[in-house]
Parts: C-alpha cells; sequence; structure tokens
C-alpha cells in the first residue's frame, strides 16, 4: 500500500475479500533454480525479494509436497499502477524456486514453518527478517480450490502461498547482492542478483 498513492484502499480490499488474489508468475522456463541469479528489471527502481512457502500440487489439486519459492517484485513499477502488475511481477529472471521439493506426509504441519530472509551486499548483511506461516491469511486448500476452479493444470503447478516478509522501503535489491531464503523443515535457496537481461545474458 505505501508505495500506491492513489490506488491503496485495493490492498486492503483483496485482503478482505472473499476471492483472493491469484496471479499467474511463470512458466518453468523462466525460474531460477538454487545458485542461479535472479533479477531486478533494467526499468524499476525498487525492488524487492518475496520469500514464500510454495506448494507443490498435482494435476487433481492436491497437495504433493512444499519447496520455496522467490517471488521477486518490482514496488515501484506495481507501486505506478495496479494494473502493471503482470510487468511488476512476470519477467525473466523475477522467480526462483527450490532447493528441492519435500514431500506433503514429511511437513506435518504446513502452519507452523519459520521463514527466513536475508540480503547480503559488500560482505555484509543489508537487510535480514524472519516470520511464520502461521501468519497466512490464506489457508493452501482454499487457494488451490480457486486456482483450479475454472482451470487445469494437467502437469501440476506450482502455488506460492504470498509473502509476509518484505523489506520495508526505500530499501531496493542492487546487482551483486545474494538473496537467501530459508524455511524450516525444507531448507535454503540462495539466488546473486543481476539487474535485467543484460545481468543474465552475461552471467
Amino acid at each position: 500500500m505505501a508505495e500506491s498513492e492513489q490506488s491503496a484502499d485495493i490492498y486492503d480490499r483483496v485482503y478482505a475479500a472473499e476471492r483472493p488474489e491469484l496471479f499467474f508468475k511463470s512458466a518453468a522456463w523462466r525460474v531460477s533454480g538454487p545458485g542461479a541469479a535472479v533479477s531486478v528489471r533494467a526499468d524499476s527502481t525498487i525492488d524487492v525479494p518475496e520469500p514464500e512457502l510454495a506448494v507443490v500440487l498435482n494435476a487433481a489439486g492436491a497437495v504433493a509436497g512444499y519447496t520455496i519459492g522467490n517471488d521477486m517484485s518490482s514496488r515501484s513499477i506495481e507501486g505506478q499502477n495496479p494494473l502493471y502488475l503482470p510487468q511488476a511481477k512476470t519477467y525473466l529472471g523475477g522467480c526462483a524456486v527450490g532447493p528441492w521439493i519435500v514431500p506433503a506426509w514429511e511437513i506435518p504441519d504446513p502452519y507452523a514453518l519459520t521463514i527466513e530472509l536475508s540480503i547480503a551486499r559488500d560482505g555484509g548483511v543489508a537487510w535480514a527478517g524472519s516470520a511464520s506461516t502461521a501468519g497466512l491469511h490464506r489457508k493452501i486448500d482454499e487457494l488451490a480450490a480457486w486456482l483450479f476452479r475454472e482451470d487445469e493444470f494437467p502437469s501440476g503447478v506450482i502455488l506460492s502461498t504470498g509473502t509476509s516478509l518484505v523489506p520495508d522501503l526505500p530499501f531496493t535489491l542492487q546487482a551483486g547482492d545474494e538473496v537467501r531464503i530459508a524455511i524450516s523443515g525444507i531448507g535454503e535457496l540462495v539466488n546473486p542478483v543481476v539487474r535485467g537481461k543484460a545481468g543474465l545474458s552475461s552471467r
């Protein structure tokens, strides 16, 4: 809400609405794995990682496992206009997933997991924080039901559950940073940061 000057109230409205906010994040070929670079858009000025519990759903919409997701986001672009959300969220290098999938039966309570985020810069820690999946506003089964309501995923799909851990303004990621996301019971996802397509192609 902080960066959305004229439309901040829409975030309050969607938070309280029956229908959750669901959006397409990435095709598989655009996703970075562990150790691969994530990118901040070259035409954005405020960019953050968004650490999230990612749920692996099978073709029937049932939970098969859990992993870690980094929903990279341009706060400056989304803040200009909510209709710019696809540009703020869906771009080359804008998503990372890993380091592996933990089977659902090995996570007895997905609402009792600690999420930790740290951002390294120039040999130090530029930002760090932690949260818990106990704070998730929507339940996983509810999100999955809405996702599959009018769509199909024959090969399954990964559903990120939303973030509760984002650096405060005016913090922004920089090229050369390293994003480290850890979720208890799952593992750790680490990715270096580059700027734009040019940064990705140079690696």
